[in-house]
């Protein structure tokens, strides 16, 4: 799977996306991520990107111009590597007005050739780049600087669910969210007893069954 992300501060996400599980995926060949600095696409010396809002209003606008000029390259990049196949793409802007992300829309990403995410900045882009997405996604009912970590949570999220990320093929079948609105139930490991808490004692009577059910009855409903 590739993942390409337009944003105008590639070395945020760059760090995180190299590292651990993710990092071990991109050296296997399972994961491409392609950053493209949106800056990158600027037509002045000073590389600008963004402009006054039409109508007054506070702060700056990144311009769509622009934006479609790196969104065109990450679709290009992709198409050349792909010369000869048919492929699932999909274009995600990034924004807090956006239908809320879930473990549901992960397993779907998950599933495409190509995910692309458009990060905003300063007080957004304009709103004619919607015109050239299939989404748009929040990561919940706040607002942040800008959609640098929503694309971190996103590809994060979206990896792990790629067949061979993880090493354990059945590891994200029984975590929380693999069934609708629960979560996984309580797990421990050693010590057996910390500060007079204890291990539940069926967890160590080694009856499976027994185990099985109070598995299933410590299910918890998570709240939305």
């Amino acid at each position: 799977m590739d993942i390409s992300i337009l944003t105008l501060f590639p070395e945020v996400i760059q760090n995180v996306l190299s590292s651990s599980i993710i990092g071990r995926a991109q050296k296997k060949g399972i994961l491409t991520f392609n950053i493209i600095n949106i800056r990158n696409f600027a037509a002045d010396k000073h590389r600008s990107v963004d402009d006054k809002p039409f109508g007054g209003g506070v702060g700056m606008i990144m311009r769509v111009d622009i934006v479609d000029k790196a969104l065109s390259q990450a679709k290009k990049i992709f198409k050349q590597k792909n010369r000869n196949s048919v492929f699932h793409e999909k274009t995600v802007l990034l924004d807090p007005a956006g239908t809320i992300f879930s473990q549901s829309t992960a397993r779907k990403y998950s599933k495409l050739d190509h995910l692309i995410l458009i990060c905003g900045h300063y007080e957004g882009i304009d709103y004619r780049i919607r015109n050239f997405c299939d989404e748009t996604l929040s990561i919940g009912k706040y607002v942040l600087t800008g959609g640098e970590i929503p694309a971190m949570v996103v590809s994060d999220t979206v990896s792990r669910l790629v067949p061979g990320v993880l090493e354990k093929k059945d590891a994200t079948l029984y975590e929380s969210y693999s069934k609708k609105n629960v979560a996984e139930y309580p797990q421990y490991t050693r010590p057996q007893v910390y500060k007079g808490l204890t291990v539940p004692d069926v967890l160590r009577s080694g009856n499976h069954k027994k185990i099985a059910e109070w598995k299933e009855k410590m299910v918890r409903k998570i709240r939305k």
